[in-house]
């Protein structure tokens, strides 16, 4: 290009054009940014702007906390505690002023252990514990002790082998679920004391067993501890069946003697009646009254006996009548029977008066006669 070319400055300065001096357009902010930093070429100015502003955004970076759901921030003040945060944007003063520290306050943590614990019988049992637990106090899980994990382990341990020793072999084989309840009541009440900051969620003992050398006599007693639950079982099943069929026959039993009574009752009230309308009538006509109750009688004892026709006092016939619904008595062999071995003999009239006759003796007067007379 040559010196004097129009539209040049000779004198050595700027050669741009007045259109892009003026910051259009991209090179407009390019210019606006790097006249803010003093240019690329470096100098006093410019290195103290560049400090500044690092020195700003670590500043608003460093005053601000962001303090998530499952957190929360414990602030230390020149080391000494603050305050804590909740979940949600914070800002503090910045470091070394205060210093946020911040933990999971929703995490469930888990201790498991198996040890050996002598029982108030002198037996020394194998017990597997699980606990778990969560930070329900940040202030006191940083500040209340000197490590809260730990102290929690080592109190579990502690009470855990002050339950068992308090408690026979057989509670702890098969009861666990009483002792491991007062266990986490007694965890709970230790870690508060110690002031930990942790709250116990849970606390098990899943597992309970003897030692290796004496685990088959230990097996024994378990099996003979089920097949005694199994056979209280079947009892009580028994039981449930066996019970309701007697009060249900204890009840038909009842029931059939309470019908009983009432009938008998009703039957004799009624034959009081009868008897009495019977005296009634017997008063009013004694003669009539007589011969009907005779007649009744009679009609009634015939009707329950066989009956036997004669026709004079040698020839006797049998002629079997069963009652309605009776079974026909079975044929003999022969087919016929002689009278004498269906009906004993039936002596007339006359022949009583001949035998009295003889022996000297009145004869006996017969039924109708004597009702008569």
């Amino acid at each position: 290009m040559a010196w004097n070319t129009p539209g040049s400055d000779n004198s050595g300065g700027d050669r741009r054009s007045p259109r892009r001096r003026g910051g259009g357009g991209l090179d407009g902010v390019i210019d606006s940014i790097r006249g803010l930093f003093g240019g690329l070429g470096g100098g006093g100015n410019g290195i103290l702007r560049w400090v500044g502003i690092v020195f700003a955004l670590w500043l608003a970076f460093n005053c601000f906390v962001l303090v998530t759901e499952q957190e929360r921030g414990v602030v230390l003040r020149f080391g000494q505690f603050s305050r804590v945060l909740q979940p949600g944007p914070h800002f503090k003063a910045p470091w070394p002023i205060e210093r946020v520290t911040k933990l999971n306050a929703t995490q469930i943590k888990t201790f498991s252990d198996n040890v050996p614990v002598l029982t108030a019988d002198e037996n020394i049992v194998f017990v597997e514990i699980n606990v778990q637990y969560r930070v329900s106090d940040p202030k006191l899980y940083l500040f209340g002790t000197r490590d809260g994990d730990q102290m929690l382990q080592q109190a579990a341990l502690s009470t855990v082998r002050e339950q068992v020793g308090r408690s026979t072999l057989d509670t702890v084989l098969g009861a666990r679920n009483a002792l491991a309840v007062s266990a986490r009541e007694q965890l709970q009440k230790s870690l508060a004391a110690y002031r930990t900051g942790l709250d116990v969620t849970e606390l098990n003992l899943p597992n309970a067993r003897p030692p290796e050398e004496v685990k088959p006599a230990f097996d024994d007693v378990n099996s003979a501890q089920q097949d005694k639950d199994r056979l209280i079982s079947e009892a009580r099943a028994y039981a449930a069946q066996v019970v309701p069929e007697a009060r249900g026959q204890a009840a038909r039993v009842r029931t059939v003697s309470q019908g009983y009574r009432t009938a008998a009752i009703a039957r004799a009230q009624g034959d009081a009646d009868r008897f009495s309308l019977l005296v009634d009538q017997y008063k009013a006509a004694p003669e009539v009254t007589r011969k009907r109750l005779w007649l009744e009688t009679l009609q009634q004892v015939l009707a329950d006996n066989r009956k036997i026709v004669g026709g004079d006092s040698r020839q006797l016939l049998y002629v079997p009548m069963p009652e309605k619904g009776a079974a026909r008595p079975a044929a003999s062999a022969s087919g016929i029977l002689a009278p004498e071995a269906l009906a004993p003999a039936i002596t007339t009239i006359e022949q009583q008066a001949q035998e009295s006759a003889r022996s000297g003796r009145a004869p006996r007067p017969a039924g109708r006669e004597e009702v008569e007379r």
